[in-house]
């Protein structure tokens, strides 16, 4: 599965969207947390050459942890690259995120992500309104996906990790609160 992973960054980063596409099955879909659905190879290859390069440059993708069963592959990965959009100045932003993909015969059925990028939008300048409206989307294409996969598939961030480690130190006291200052 690691072997997939790699071959999917590699694919994003050269701008290769038909090797990027190769990766799924001849029907298979790309749930996008920007842009929405692609469905068939090439809308698959159409996304990676068009869509993703037309407003960005220099891409940076890691899939890091993958956890798979043979028929669901999750990972975190860490996303980056430079933007083209007016308002970002040239600036690189990054997110991280979820994938989960359905898996058939070791092609890739169906991708599908939940990313943290309001960071993102944030040194982006986005306006709040386009903040705001893109992030709504954004927990809808996660509902729309109907992915809920058990808990010791999940891939944990650091950040998550941190917070959870913190958490249980706060709960395993016997007040079960914070030392006073």
């Amino acid at each position: 599965m690691a072997v997939l992973d790699k071959e999917f960054c590699s694919a994003v980063e050269r701008r290769d969207g038909k090797a990027f596409a190769k990766l799924f099955t001849e029907d298979g879909v790309y749930h996008d947390v920007f842009y929405g659905d692609f469905k068939n190879r090439q809308k698959i290859a159409e996304m990676i050459d068009d869509w993703f390069h037309r407003t960005a440059r220099d891409f940076r993708w890691d899939m890091h942890r993958p956890k798979s069963d043979g028929k669901m592959l999750y990972a975190y990965y860490t996303f980056s690259y430079v933007s083209l959009l007016p308002e970002a100045n040239g600036k690189r932003v990054g997110f991280e995120g979820v994938s989960m993909t359905k898996l058939l015969d070791g092609k890739i059925a169906d991708y599908s992500e939940v990313a943290n990028v309001g960071p993102a939008f944030v040194e982006l300048a986005f306006a709040p309104e386009r903040t705001a409206k893109v992030l709504a989307k954004g927990g809808a294409l996660e509902e729309a996906a109907g992915f809920s996969p058990p808990p010791s598939m999940i891939p944990v961030s650091p950040i998550q990790q941190t917070t959870q480690c913190r958490a249980r130190q706060i709960r395993s006291r016997p007040s079960g609160r914070e030392p006073a200052a």
